[in-house]
């Protein structure tokens, strides 16, 4: 089958936080996908247009790791992440690579594997507002916590204490003490964090944790360009808590929780106790644009950019 691909190719090497300036939109006429030094991926939703595989027709719709293209040259192996989307059970396809994907996973694995709530724990998400934070926040007041987020706008804040459940909220960009800032919003200290930016706010979170504390460590966007300083935790005190830090890959739970983990969030959405929030950019033109907002706290839930 030969077809004219368009795909998002990077200019030259990323130094420092990227620009849209960094990335351009190619077309090559072929049977294949972009040459696998251009091609860049991440988890998307596809339609299957052709297929010599006897696991997939045309026509399926299917979720797993695409290219930033029209179309991608997919070859099914043990080791490859794809799988049929159910597209009966009437959920937006958009949600198969958010709540019901990687993001929800990352979310309910991290939280429910590797920190254990217990009704009325004191549990503290940064980053609360993207695509993972805000759902982590949604799971443990399921889970009967006490839950405080951070943010970087006033409209995020409210939007967590508001829409999504939050006990609690800040703007850390108001705070120029976060150990202190911590402090007032866990006068009894913090029983787990779900970390999604390292740096000063992991920090922070160590020095304010209780006793047999647990740390799930799912990002680190405060260092992913080189602008801020790595963490420095107090070593001591993780010891001397017995503080537990882990961290966290959606593919460390998936496919032996994935069904567990897609009944249950399924029921929550469908009941109303989970609130989906999305970001959605059109064209593959825009994928540059969209990918540049992660870096700047421009996006606000799951960032997608719709192409077709």
């Amino acid at each position: 089958m030969e077809v004219t691909n368009r795909y998002v190719a990077i200019r030259h090497r990323i130094e420092g936080a990227p620009t849209e300036a960094d990335f351009e939109v190619k077309e090559q006429t072929t049977r294949w996908s972009p040459d696998s030094g251009e091609r860049i991926v991440s988890y998307a939703v596809g339609e299957v247009v052709a297929s010599a595989s006897p696991e997939y027709a045309a026509g399926d719709m299917v979720a797993g790791v695409l290219g930033w293209e029209d179309y991608t040259l997919f070859k099914p192996s043990p080791t490859a992440h794809m799988s049929k989307v159910d597209a009966s059970a009437g959920f937006p396809l958009s949600y198969h690579i958010g709540v019901l994907g990687t993001s929800g996973m990352t979310a309910y694995g991290g939280l429910f594997e590797v920190c254990k709530p217990v009704k009325g724990e004191k549990v503290f998400v940064s980053a609360a507002a993207g695509s993972i934070g805000s759902l982590v926040g949604q799971f443990a007041k399921l889970a009967g916590c006490y839950v405080v987020g951070c943010a970087g706008t006033k409209a995020k804040v409210d939007l967590l204490k508001d829409k999504l459940g939050f006990d609690d909220a800040f703007n850390y960009k108001e705070e120029p003490d976060l150990k202190s800032a911590l402090k007032r919003y866990f006068p009894n200290g913090i029983d787990i964090y779900f970390d999604n930016v390292g740096g000063e706010m992991l920090e922070a979170a160590l020095a304010n944790m209780n006793i047999y504390g647990r740390v799930a460590v799912c990002g680190v966007i405060s260092e992913y360009t080189g602008a801020g300083r790595p963490a420095v935790p107090d070593m001591l005190g993780v010891i001397y808590k017995r503080i537990t830090i882990r961290g966290i890959y959606a593919w460390d739970f998936m496919p032996k929780r994935f069904a567990e983990f897609y009944g249950v969030i399924s029921d929550w959405i469908r009941q109303g106790k989970v609130q989906v929030i999305e970001d959605v950019s059109d064209g593959l033109e825009n994928v540059p644009a969209a990918f540049v907002e992660l870096f700047t706290g421009q996006n606000v839930g799951k960032k997608l950019v719709k192409l077709a």
